[in-house]
């Protein structure tokens, strides 16, 4: 790997590490959601679901889409939802059905 690849990867990682992230991350896999919708999953105010959904933004990370009053937001790029799919192969249970 070149340092410029690492960079980037460490970049990612740093971005997604903080648990609402990647909390919402898990959430954007299944659909686009928005603000509101995905406070009510994490259980926090609208503020820090802004300020989380601004660093992941940055990081180009997700993406968003107006639609009328409401902000929509989804995973920009399908390697973030490989690595999340991963992730919760390799370290979570199996969901009981």
């Amino acid at each position: 790997m070149q340092y410029q690849e690492i960079e980037n990867i460490s970049n990612l990682l740093k971005s997604i590490s903080h648990p609402i992230r990647l909390k919402i991350l898990c959430l954007l896999q299944e659909k686009e959601m928005s603000v509101g919708d995905i406070r009510d999953e994490v259980q926090t105010t609208h503020a820090n679901v802004s300020q989380h959904l601004s660093i992941l933004r940055n990081q180009g990370i997700i993406d968003f889409h107006k639609d009328s009053n409401f902000i929509y937001n989804r995973i920009a790029d399908e390697r973030v939802t490989e690595l999340i799919k991963s992730l919760r192969d390799l370290f979570c249970l199996p969901e009981e059905e």
